[in-house]
């Protein structure tokens, strides 16, 4: 059974939230319930694979003995660079494994939203060793890890949020007002995912043959509408069903395709993981490069950063090469964005004016769309 992918789904879903409804009215505690739904339907999303199960269930043990190890360590013995290192890189390993395997198609470690679980996970380390993360229960990382809204695509949550909405006492009507809000998204995505993505799969069919010009830009446009009805229509889902377990998931997008320039289309698509690689990657990449100079100025070290960011971030999707020629091309489209916005007199000049807007968004509305196509794998194909 596919997570918010099959019509099965959506009948025990909506047992599943009637449920939480009820408690959520009169004013009881959901987190057991929620625990509880989580592992059932995590189960049903991998089936009857013994050894898929076993993976998975090995995989979340491993990243929870991880975490509140770690926690008792630093706690005890204070902050250890090497110790960190040691435990995040064991926190990635098997995501490494994943993909190093999946390339040679060898289905080992092939673990339902492992991706995302360990986004997460890696985020406790880290929040950990910067001192930010003091206390941990072994409930809460459960919970945390096997969230079922968004155990497979995400959005990627952070501990410290996620933690203060499951220990949140809503009044009724504080509940209610929530549950109005699921109701809502859930509905929207429902229409994203099932109606407005399928009419773009359908175009898709219909450009993807013809090798022309005309017939690749329309490839990209519908791809990356399709790309975008489907994914935002999973997350409004996610964040939808989460409400009625009074856990605001954050959003994952925000009209993305109105951005002026590359680096706010960023900050609107995919936003809890462009946000997650810029807190946790990006950031720390520049603050590195900055206390050691590794560049000889800020310009040249954010643009270093970008590159390396969005080359990590193409990998995290696939060893396979368009997705790491997404990853580069992104990362030069920040780069460029970046020198152009630092350095060009005319930028200053005319960036608040009507038209250069205009023209900004049309330049980045296309090279989006071109990155979408890079993405999809069909230009490798010419």
């Amino acid at each position: 059974m596919s997570l918010f992918g099959e019509f099965s789904f959506f009948g025990v879903l909506a047992i599943v939230l009637t449920v939480a409804f009820i408690l959520g009215v009169f004013e009881k505690k959901q987190n057991w319930l929620l625990l509880i739904c989580s592992i059932a339907l995590d189960v049903c999303a991998i089936g009857c694979d013994v050894r898929s199960l076993l993976f998975f269930g090995g995989y979340v043990v491993w990243e929870i003995v991880l975490s509140m190890s770690y926690l008792r360590i630093r706690t005890e013995k204070g902050r250890k660079g090497k110790t960190y290192a040691l435990f995040l890189i064991l926190s990635i390993l098997p995501l490494v494994f994943s993909k190093v395997f999946g390339a040679m198609h060898v289905p080992l470690f092939q673990i339902l939203g492992i991706s995302y679980l360990t986004f997460k996970s890696a985020q406790v380390i880290i929040e950990i060793y910067d001192g930010v993360i003091k206390e941990l229960s072994l409930s809460d990382m459960a919970q945390f890890l096997l969230f079922f809204p968004a155990v497979s695509s995400g959005p990627i949550d952070r501990s410290r949020r996620f933690t203060e909405d499951l220990n949140k006492e809503y009044t009724r009507r504080e509940y209610l007002t929530l549950c109005g809000d699921g109701l809502e998204q859930l509905l929207i995505g429902f229409l994203y995912k099932f109606v407005i993505s399928s009419l773009f799969f359908d175009l898709l069919e219909l450009v993807q043959e013809e090798r022309s010009f005309l017939y690749m830009t329309a490839y990209a446009w519908c791809y990356g509408l399709y790309m975008f009805f489907d994914f935002a229509g999973y997350s409004r889902m996610a964040v939808g069903a989460g409400y009625f377990f009074g856990i605001k998931t954050p959003h994952n997008f925000n009209l993305p395709f109105i951005s002026k320039d590359i680096k706010e289309f960023w900050d609107r698509w995919h936003i809890t993981l462009s946000h997650w690689f810029r807190d946790f990657l990006y950031s720390r990449f520049v603050m590195q490069s900055m206390r050691h100079k590794w560049f000889k100025d800020r310009l040249t070290t954010a643009c270093a950063g970008f590159l390396v960011n969005m080359l990590v971030m193409g990998i995290w999707h696939g060893l396979t090469g368009y997705y790491i020629l997404y990853g580069l091309y992104h990362g030069i489209l920040l780069a460029a964005n970046e020198v152009w916005q630092k350095k060009s007199k005319f930028y200053k000049k005319h960036k608040k004016e009507k038209w250069y807007q205009a023209v900004s968004w049309a330049v980045t509305i296309h090279l989006v769309m071109f990155g979408f196509l890079i993405f999809s794998g069909h230009l490798i194909q010419i």
